[in-house]
């Protein structure tokens, strides 16, 4: 099998039911939950929506291998990290269970400030994650079109947008090709924190100038194509709020609803 091939194979695959709904729809959805989360106290509510931000990307999302295992793995690991760390600073007056697990010298890491700890890591997990149920089941260009027939966002905020988030991706390639001419040409040779510096500062007025020049291409090309000259922009596939994201927003809204609730 060609990697043409692949790639055709791939392009066919239908995406998850999340990628067929308005971008909007997934970002209002967890509105509620994000409320949710910032007036709960207990680590039960943020573990449920935790969990079910999860299940929902591997349901709903056709997620890369490496995306899956950060979901199942990574995201475990950090907040089993972020609980210690926060249970570490957590307040000695707000501790309720005295039960000592670790102690180092005259420090006592008790069963309540690792308490405490897991409950703020896992409202920070889930606040991410959740973030990630519209991140990544949408794109720039899908969300600017939503933004400006929905919400009635003026284009040239939204496109204005969307063109400087794609200067990232550009850099990052300006970056590597740059990295790769100084290895060859021996600039700034060595290891170490000094020469790695070194290195640093000798890209920054290449990638300064290549941004300029970058920049003012964009600038000619959208003023070529009378980019903002009119109030408003018309769009070949407008995007359409439908029943199914009415349905998926209230779902999720009283899925959250309930959690708070029941526990």
């Amino acid at each position: 099998m060609t990697a043409a091939s692949t790639a055709l194979r791939l392009a066919e695959r239908p995406p998850g039911f999340l990628s067929r709904l308005n971008p909007l729809a997934p970002i209002a959805a967890v509105v509620p939950a994000w409320i949710g989360l910032l007036v709960t106290r207990d680590a039960a509510v943020p573990l449920v929506l935790l969990v079910g931000a999860v299940v929902l990307l591997l349901a709903g999302a056709r997620l890369r291998a490496g995306a899956v295992v950060a979901l199942l793995v990574g995201m475990p690991a950090g907040v089993l990290v972020m609980a210690i760390g926060f249970g570490v600073w957590a307040a000695p007056d707000r501790i309720a269970d005295p039960t000592v697990l670790v102690a180092v010298g005259s420090y006592r890491f008790t069963v309540g400030a690792l308490l405490i700890g897991l409950t703020t890591a896992l409202r920070l997990a889930a606040v991410v994650t959740l973030a990630l149920v519209g991140g990544l089941t949408t794109t720039g260009p899908d969300l600017a079109r939503a933004l400006t027939a929905q919400l009635r966002i003026p284009y040239r905020f939204a496109y204005t947008a969307v063109a400087a988030y794609r200067f990232v991706p550009r850099f990052a390639a300006e970056l590597a090709s740059l990295r790769r001419a100084m290895r060859v040409r021996g600039v700034a040779p060595g290891r170490g924190p000094v020469a790695a510096a070194r290195r640093a500062g000798a890209m920054v007025v290449p990638l300064l100038a290549s941004s300029i020049r970058h920049a003012d291409r964009v600038a000619l090309t959208m003023e070529s194509r009378a980019f903002g000259a009119h109030p408003r922009r018309t769009e070949r596939t407008p995007p359409q709020w439908r029943v199914r994201d009415t349905v998926f927003v209230v779902a999720l809204s009283a899925a959250t609803a309930a959690a708070l609730i029941l526990l």
